[in-house]
């Protein structure tokens, strides 16, 4: 028969349970960790949560519990003291971060705030309860384990139990609490704070090479974003007719293959030799330098639109998105909001992606057709206006 481990005796340091947060004041010094995600995209839409709580809160304990995909951003951005990843391959992670959040909290105490920026993922659920924070926003566990943290009432703690992020719909639920959908805001909101997108502090490092014209990213983790690569085709022969340098970036070659849908099309835009291949070349925080010597960026909807966008390069998403928003992406949630971002828009509605909330990979249909109705002439036509500015 099992016996039960005895239940240690609470101490007058231990923290309270778990609440939901209600935008309170949290006082001149608070600890606050902020959970983020392990893609490069979610990173980038949580930098400006994490700005706006320096602004609150500007003698916070800013703590960040990241990736080591993204470390070289996190360790250098300005509102952050702290940071530890949660995604280690470490084989005895789980006691380090058990030690380097004793030795933290020892350091500058409790935590008095978390917000848990990936709360789909149910290991960031555990952390936001495992950390005890006295008070939570987003998704968390409750203090014993077996039931979430209630939503709360306020539409800043409730929409978190909404399932459709992605709609007009959603901002006539909660008309007067979001301006938009953008999944940065939303962040700002769990926190019950005033979002500002105006300016990015995303760190870069130059690369170890010439920057070309145009960089352009033609791949993605799911097939239904993809542009057919004869368009990009197309947009790399007019820039050689222009005499604009353009080069391909993304992961090493094997990588674009096996994660990225890749295929031999990215083999083919090279073949023709004027394609600079600069693919595997470049660490996240150097190809954040790369965007920011290029004169413009095209990328599907990938993390380098996201890094592009917030290093303040000309951007264009290349989406299969019509005049309304519907199309292959979730863009009213993930489009960049910065002036610096345009999109292409296709000519073919299709909602197949949005009827399955974009969880399916490839596209649903008989025929790629949102994506087929981006003509090459489109982007073109958007780098001539930005080329010639």
């Amino acid at each position: 028969m099992a016996v039960d481990a005895p239940t240690p005796a609470p101490t007058p340091s231990a923290a309270p349970p778990l609440q939901r947060f209600d935008g309170r004041d949290l006082g001149p010094k608070p600890h606050i960790v902020v959970l983020g995600s392990s893609k490069v995209g979610n990173f980038v839409v949580t930098v400006p949560l994490l700005q706006a709580l320096r602004r609150r809160y500007p003698q916070a304990a800013l703590d960040f519990w990241g990736s080591d995909l993204t470390r070289d951003f996190e360790s250098r951005l300005d509102a952050v003291d702290w940071r530890i990843s949660w995604d280690s391959a470490a084989p005895d992670l789980f006691q380090q971060l058990a030690e380097a959040a004793r030795e933290r909290q020892q350091q500058v105490g409790s935590v008095d705030l978390l917000v848990n920026c990936d709360g789909f993922n149910p290991l960031t659920q555990v952390l936001a309860s495992w950390l005890r924070p006295r008070w939570v926003a987003g998704v968390a566990l409750a203090a014993n384990g077996r039931r979430d943290v209630p939503w709360g009432e306020r539409p800043e703690q409730r929409f978190l139990a909404d399932p459709d992020w992605d709609s007009q719909a959603f901002l006539e639920r909660y008309q007067g609490c979001f301006r938009s959908n953008y999944i940065a805001e939303l962040f700002c909101r769990l926190a019950f704070l005033e979002p500002d997108f105006s300016h990015f502090d995303l760190p870069s490092e130059a690369p170890g090479f010439p920057v070309p014209d145009v960089l352009i990213h033609c791949t993605t983790t799911r097939a239904a974003k993809i542009w057919p690569f004869d368009r990009w085709q197309q947009v790399i022969d007019w820039c050689e007719r222009q005499s604009i340098s353009i080069g391909l970036v993304g992961s090493a070659p094997s990588q674009q293959k096996q994660d990225y849908h890749a295929g031999a099309g990215e083999e083919q835009l090279l073949a023709g030799g004027y394609l600079q291949d600069l693919r595997g070349r470049t660490s996240l925080i150097q190809l954040a330098g790369a965007a920011k010597q290029a004169r413009a960026v095209v990328s599907v909807d990938a993390g380098p639109l996201h890094i592009a966008a917030a290093v303040g390069t000309p951007t264009l998403a290349v989406v299969g998105n019509d005049a309304n928003d519907v199309g292959a992406s979730p863009i009213r949630l993930w489009m960049p909001r910065s002036a610096n971002v345009a999109r292409t828009v296709s000519d073919v509605r299709c909602d197949g992606c949005d009827e399955h909330r974009f969880r399916n990979d490839g596209c649903v249909m008989d025929e790629h057709l949102c994506m087929l109705g981006v003509g090459a002439q489109q982007v073109i036509h958007w780098l001539q206006q930005v080329l010639q500015a």
